[in-house]
């Protein structure tokens, strides 16, 4: 056997009784690195051979893993790759923006099979539950019966405090603050009948970016995410870590200096900054949350968006880089995918202008996943929930 040490921080035993924690392991694992033959699961979980195999059998007959072509060595038998079923388990997310909401369907790999999107000048609970009762059934309306059986939950997205900045987005105050003493969980449950998981929106956008993105590349990192209002994820030990209140990774808060001294970071990399400057040039600000606009009209205000945003972003990809010393920053937005590539790129030529003195200067990167990130993240939750490990070894 090779014995080379293997990153993955996940390790299983042969006792009995932790047959669901072997099964998320095996899952885990495949989902992480793609198909992978049963001999080299064994040697990354430390299970017996024996019992990889019949897991794995197991595991097929729940419909969750398939058999991949066979790979053909020099010698002895090919080996046959396991991966996962895209269909083997589906799973509905909600994510409740500032600016828009969104109800989504995905599949186990990930990939969206229906979405739909609904935009407003402000979010209240009455918005919530109505678009939900209106679009549930909707979402769902292609599935088989098989199918609907195989929904793992729903997973809900939301900003931490939703009424806060109320100064910032123009909403009535008594509307935001019905949020206060709004249950989500409980209202989604009793629109969707569904299991229902709920996780801060930015936190969500990084769980999405690390299941099915780029995230996979890496450890540890800090991840941004640029909405109506800036926020973030933090990923330890190939673990997304949501922290003691669940909000990690709150770096729209991080002080970032300017000529008029510090300010949070919110206000200088906000979608909602833009929405100002394009008012201020004669332009319909309302036209960013479309998916369908060309940004590249949007002409000098955009320019100059692009160039204050990675300035600050810049400033505080070295704060976070001093605190823990991530392997890299990587960069979402809810905008098209070539404003997001804009973004990081000025920003990396913002960081080389910062000293950076004392710390190991992070790797700038463009995230994958994009605009639906907060939407995929809520939907992976229940996901990960029901079928993969999530805890991480620190706590």
């Amino acid at each position: 056997m090779d014995n080379t040490p293997i990153r993955d921080p996940m390790g299983g035993a042969n006792q009995s009784g932790i047959r669901d924690h072997n099964e998320r392991l095996v899952l885990s694992l495949i989902q992480r690195h793609g198909g992978l033959p049963s001999a080299e699961i064994a040697r990354r979980s430390n299970l017996s051979a024996q019992t990889v195999s019949i897991i794995i059998r197991e595991l097929e007959m729940d419909g969750l893993l398939a058999r991949g072509e066979p790979i053909r060595g020099k010698v002895g038998k090919p080996s046959i790759p396991m991966t996962l079923r895209a269909d083997g388990a589906l799973s509905v997310g909600l994510n409740i923006g500032r600016k828009s909401i969104d109800l989504v369907l995905i599949d186990m790999s990930g990939t969206i099979r229906a979405q739909i999107k609904r935009t407003y000048a402000y979010p209240t609970p009455s918005a919530l539950t109505a678009f939900l009762a209106e679009n549930f059934e909707r979402i769902l309306s292609g599935l088989t019966t098989d199918e609907r059986h195989r929904i793992a939950g729903i997973g809900v997205a939301e900003p931490f405090e939703l009424w806060n900045w109320l100064n910032i987005v123009n909403a009535p105050t008594e509307e935001m603050l019905a949020w206060r003493d709004f249950d989500v969980a409980a209202a989604v449950a009793d629109v969707t009948g569904l299991h229902v998981t709920i996780k801060n929106d930015a936190t969500a956008a990084c769980t999405a970016e690390h299941v099915f993105g780029r995230g996979r590349e890496f450890a540890d990192y800090a991840y941004f995410f640029i909405g109506s209002f800036i926020g973030g994820g933090v990923v330890l030990n190939d673990t997304v870590y949501a922290g003691r209140t669940g909000n990690a990774g709150a770096f729209g808060s991080i002080p970032v200096a300017t000529g008029a001294g510090a300010q949070q970071l919110i206000h200088h990399a906000s979608l909602y900054l833009l929405e100002k400057r394009l008012e201020a040039s004669g332009f319909d600000p309302a036209a960013i949350w479309k998916p369908e606009t060309d940004w590249s009209l949007f002409g000098q205000p955009l320019e100059d968006w692009l160039d204050h945003t990675a300035r600050h972003l810049a400033m505080a990809s070295v704060a976070v880089s001093s605190v823990i010393d991530f392997q890299a920053v990587l960069i979402d937005a809810n905008c098209p995918d070539v404003v997001r590539k804009m973004i990081v790129e000025r920003t990396r030529a913002a960081l080389r202008s910062l000293d950076t003195q004392g710390i190991g200067e992070p790797a700038i990167a463009e995230a994958a996943i994009g605009r639906n990130a907060r939407a995929i993240g809520a939907a992976s939750l229940p996901i990960i929930e029901r079928y993969l490990l999530a805890q991480p070894l620190f706590g």
